[in-house]
């Protein structure tokens, strides 16, 4: 990979207008060719304040967390020249976009496919992950350890891979189950996966997912049947 890679940033949002420009703006400019947000059906304005912010805005009509993930993956697929590397980043703010550099460190310097940012640290701050999702992440990670003996500690969304690598992994998983979905295939092809640790705050705004009882039972059955599934 060259020294000066190509790098474009795909950011699902739905309903993230209060921190969606904030996201935006920390994000190293110098490092980076493109910011996707993939509007997954917004009924706010996160959509007009992306765009003011100079990201480009990709509307994936598909509700799902994978599907916007997937509609920025389609719009990067269409450009002229393909990007070495994409980051996946939530809208929400509750992670620290200015550590990118530190995200795709391995991948430059050491040539990974894969990199997770764990936040499963010291720098958690209190309150930020509520107990289920803890929970619910110590349970996955120790599960692909016993069934694909690799040992993650975290499913976190800000992850950095190669283009490459993303194509391969041939990702379809369109809700819950997207950011298992990457790892347990990554390590089943044999791609060269590591973590490095991330700061993580509260979010901006009431979580869809863990912040209802539905929203956590729904991402947890997904997640535990998809680490079965890819067996």
């Amino acid at each position: 990979m060259s020294e000066k890679p190509i790098i474009d940033v795909i950011i699902p949002a739905y309903n993230e207008e209060k921190s969606i420009g904030n996201v935006i703006c920390d994000i190293p400019p110098d490092l980076v060719r493109d910011i996707i947000v993939c509007n997954n059906n917004s009924t706010d304005n996160t959509a007009d304040i992306a765009s003011k912010k100079g990201a480009t805005v990709v509307m994936a009509k598909q509700k799902g967390y994978g599907s916007a993930c997937l509609a920025g993956m389609a719009y990067i697929e269409e450009k002229d020249t393909n990007p070495d590397v994409v980051v996946f980043l939530d809208g929400d703010y509750s992670d620290y976009p200015q550590e990118m550099t530190d995200l795709i460190g391995p991948i430059i310097e050491d040539d990974m496919d894969l990199v997770i940012g764990s936040r499963a640290n010291e720098q958690l701050e209190k309150g930020a992950m509520q107990p289920q999702q803890i929970f619910g992440n110590w349970l996955a990670t120790t599960l692909i350890k016993l069934i694909y003996n690799f040992n993650f500690t975290d499913l976190g969304p800000f992850r950095a891979i190669k283009y490459d690598a993303l194509k391969k992994i041939d990702m379809k998983d369109r809700d819950f189950g997207w950011t298992v979905e990457m790892q347990v295939k990554a390590v089943k092809m044999g791609l060269r996966c590591t973590e490095v640790p991330v700061k993580y705050r509260k979010r901006i705004g009431v979580s869809k997912v863990s912040g209802t009882i539905k929203g956590t039972i729904l991402a947890g059955h997904k997640i535990l049947w998809t680490i079965f599934k890819l067996i």
